[in-house]
């Protein structure tokens, strides 16, 4: 399961979340590279020439001041099978105005990934400012908050509105009585009792799921998203996408290129996911990333942060953190402010979190180890929660929900459809709902328990508890809707050259799953940064050169390149 991003960094990346980026350009505009038209419609069945999609695809975007951005709302059909029963949702859209006239190729939208992060925040938060002055100036940065997230409208969430909303089983049989004394769960059920509680609260959490936002559930998968963007492509204009796609943005990229080949410009998938691995062998693949990233941290921290580091040696360090796994294991730790403190699952989360920009997280880190292992759990509390992100307070949403209807277009059914699911109080951040509702749907899961206990075996033999937590994390999936999508390799005759950038030492998209992805693209290539971290774009120089002048001039990169941190 993909995890989400917790923290942003300013810079144009990610920061966790596998942050994504997607990107539109228009090629329509005279005097970008492959200005005429393209060679052909997006397949036989243009789905823009559709008399039921004519008017989402006929759309356009009424734009208002939002701060120092542009605003705006796109409808979509809530089910593209049904498109005219009244049921949409509607999405919104910002913009940073950067474009200089006479250069202009068109807009260059970007997806913070996730899933489940929003892209009116990533423009909001000055994203722009951090790309090429040359990008820049060829490209308006545009972003949209997908279908079910962030400020769309239905939007997801996992509480259940009312008193008595939430789920909460009875102990099943054969589970641990915690009426009187609660249990701190295993991060490796292995007894009869401790897997039915987890069965138990898995059942409980897609319950609660299915409660606050049933009739959501089974059109938030990413073939439905890229086909919103195609969407958005028309109401912007545009004639080809230009994306840029981090991490579960990966995601969305190849969904569109597939359905979409000849509408593709240009295309940056950046932390790549390859859609031919299954459920375990994703969570097997990326639990031993974090696991490899934590050793990394271990043996370097010295280089990194310097006298920060919380112990002298890499040995000292490995055996201050397995002597904390152990005590949460116990017991949690003290937190300030919390009744309940730091358990092992929030430990775990947190050195996992902290795996994604080692620049920039690795000090805190060492700083929140030394003061667990002293006995205080408040600072490793923070990073699991991600609160340093919103440090600053709630961002994203001025200008997004005050554009509803702006767009000009029939809006009585996206009043309908945003009406559903709302008996449910959708919270300022929805994107832990999201992130489960959307990798439930896209990625089949096993009904048999079965299966889960199968894989915890080989899962804590590769990765120790990173990869034990990363299968109990996917029992939820068990209760979900079905959605279309199976494990397969990329399909998307005459898509242009993709450009798939893949960081070595990434801990949530490993290097081997870029290094697939560009193979199944028809002209694939493959940009590699030599470097820890999630994701290369927005952080490295040599990264930053290539993306963009393939962006701008769509200037192939060679087979081979290798950038280095």
């Amino acid at each position: 399961m993909i995890t989400a991003p917790t923290r942003h960094r300013r810079a144009l990346a990610l920061a966790l979340a596998v942050l994504g980026a997607t990107s539109l350009a228009a090629c329509s505009v005279g005097s970008g590279p492959e200005g005429g038209r393209p060679r052909s419609s997006a397949g036989p069945a243009d789905p823009a020439d559709r008399p039921d999609l004519r008017r989402f695809y006929e759309q356009k975007l009424a734009w208002k001041p939002c701060g120092d951005h542009r605003c705006a709302t796109l409808t979509v059909p809530m089910d593209y099978a049904r498109p005219g029963d009244g049921k949409t949702f509607v999405l919104p859209v910002a913009k940073a105005v950067t474009a200089v006239r006479g250069k202009r190729v068109g807009s260059l939208v970007l997806n913070p990934g996730g899933p489940g992060e929003r892209g009116v925040r990533l423009i909001k938060d000055g994203v722009a400012d951090d790309i090429g002055r040359d990008v820049r100036e060829r490209f308006d940065i545009v972003s949209f908050d997908p279908r079910g997230v962030g400020e769309s409208r239905p939007a997801l969430t996992c509480t259940p509105a009312g008193p008595e909303a939430a789920t909460e089983d009875p102990p099943t049989e054969g589970s641990a009585d915690t009426t009187d004394t609660p249990t701190i769960a295993p991060l490796n059920p292995r007894t009869e009792a401790e897997r039915a509680d987890a069965l138990a609260s898995a059942r409980a959490t897609a319950a609660d799921c299915r409660k606050a936002s049933g009739p959501l559930l089974p059109h938030v998968g990413t073939h439905d998203a890229a086909r919103d963007l195609d969407v958005l492509r028309a109401a912007l204009g545009e004639r080809r996408l230009t994306y840029v796609g981090w991490s579960y943005g990966t995601s969305l990229g190849t969904s569109y290129a597939e359905q979409f080949p000849r509408r593709v410009r240009a295309m940056v998938l950046d932390g790549a996911v390859d859609p031919s691995l299954d459920w375990r062998q994703r969570v097997l693949g990326q639990s031993t990333g974090f696991r490899k990233a934590v050793e990394e941290y271990a043996a370097t921290c010295a280089g990194t942060v310097g006298d920060a580091c919380p112990a002298a040696t890499p040995e000292e360090i490995r055996a201050l953190i397995d002597r904390l796994v152990a005590r949460t294991q116990r017991e949690p730790l003290p937190v300030e402010g919390s009744e309940s403190g730091l358990d092992a699952a929030a430990l775990v989360s947190a050195l996992g979190l902290s795996m994604y920009t080692p620049e920039a997280q690795w000090e805190p880190l060492s700083e929140a180890l030394r003061a667990a292992d002293g006995g205080d759990g408040t600072k490793l509390a923070a990073l699991a929660s991600g609160e340093e992100e919103d440090t600053e307070g709630p961002e994203g949403t001025e200008g997004a929900t005050d554009t509803a209807g702006a767009e000009g277009t029939e809006e009585g059914s996206a009043e309908a459809g945003a009406s559903e699911g709302s008996a449910s109080a959708v919270p300022e951040d929805n994107s832990e709902a999201a992130l489960v509702a959307i990798n439930c749907l896209d990625v089949p899961h096993p009904r048999d328990a079965r299966a889960y206990w199968d894989a915890l075996g080989p899962a804590e033999k590769a990765a120790g508890v990173h990869g034990t937590t990363g299968v109990t994390n996917e029992l939820v999936c068990r209760d979900w809707p079905t959605g279309p999508q199976r494990p397969h390799r990329v399909k998307a005759e005459g898509v242009p050259p993709v450009l798939v950038v893949g960081t070595t030492g990434d801990p949530a998209t490993p290097y081997e799953e870029a290094v697939g992805l560009a193979r199944q693209f028809p002209g694939g290539m493959l940009l590699s940064f030599d470097a820890p971290g999630h994701t290369g774009y927005g952080r490295n120089p040599c990264v930053d050169r290539k993306v963009e002048r393939y962006l701008i001039d769509l200037t192939k990169v060679r087979p081979g390149t290798t950038c280095t941190g």
